[in-house]
């Protein structure tokens, strides 16, 4: 709060002359704009804080997103070993059917080899003759499939075991990403809470209405609630700012704020 200064009476019936007046005037201007201006550089130290703040906070929220796509990836990866898997079951089963299969033709040929020599006529001998040849070839087809499904039954074997090695060497850069990942979450979390204790610290010297209006702007305005105008534009919405806004923020009477954004406007006179 300004103070005023008693200006010293004057030989004119005690009323105060022009130049004391003039010096009160001054005082009650020259002061506030020094506060204000002291509260905005604060603010913007303040912004830094939290601008770090939310940098910090977003990348942590896209953490638990980059843990689980390194756990879908990997999900995959053994998904598609049970793939590999279950098509090797499936080869074995497929065997053991052509298996049977082969089993039950030789029984039928044993049985029609029995009834041969139980023919009286050489057309019916000549006639399970045929069928007995029939049902060899057939067994010769059986037996043929059977050997490529042992083969291929091999081959599944053998890419299931390499999958299982790339599968476990997989898993240890997957623990090792994941390590890092909460490695580095929890390296957030200490430097969120360091930052956390420089903000409470500034509190103290931003006017309580101000730093409402400030948390006010930072939430609606994803973390930046105070920014620059350069060349009359800004800084934070990138429209133009007139000349007469310019005017009233060097002023340093009261916070002016984008008509667009609604920021709170400073001008950095290092510029």
């Amino acid at each position: 709060m300004a103070q005023l200064v008693r200006a010293p009476h004057s030989h004119c019936g005690g009323q105060r002359s022009e130049s004391s007046i003039a010096h009160i005037h001054i005082r009650k201007i020259y002061m506030p704009t020094l506060d204000l201006k002291s509260q905005l550089h604060t603010l913007i130290n303040l912004q830094a804080i939290d601008t770090e703040i939310y940098i910090l906070k977003a990348e942590k929220e896209a953490k638990p997103k980059e843990l689980q796509a390194i756990e879908d990836a990997f999900e995959a990866k053994k998904q598609q070993l049970a793939g590999l898997e279950k098509s090797s079951l499936d080869l074995q089963k497929q065997r053991k059917d052509k298996e049977l299969e082969l089993a039950s033709k030789e029984e039928a040929i044993k049985k029609l080899q029995t009834q041969l020599y139980q023919l009286k006529t050489n057309k019916e001998y000549q006639a399970m003759l045929q069928q007995i040849n029939d049902a060899k070839a057939d067994g010769s087809v059986i037996e043929d499939k059977i050997l490529e499904l042992f083969n291929q039954v091999d081959q599944a074997k053998a890419e299931i075991d390499k999958e299982k090695q790339r599968l476990q060497e997989e898993e240890k850069v997957v623990n090792e990403q994941k390590a890092k990942v909460e490695q580095r979450i929890k390296e957030m979390d200490e430097r969120i809470a360091q930052l956390d204790g420089q903000r409470q610290q500034v509190f103290p010297s931003i006017d309580t209405k101000i730093l409402a209006q400030y948390d006010r702007i930072l939430a609606n305005r994803d973390g930046l609630a105070i920014v620059s105008v350069k060349d009359n534009s800004c800084l934070g919405c990138n429209m133009y700012v007139p000349p007469q806004v310019i005017n009233l923020i060097k002023m340093y009477e009261r916070v002016i704020t984008c008509e667009i954004c609604n920021r709170i406007l400073y001008i950095n006179e290092d510029d």
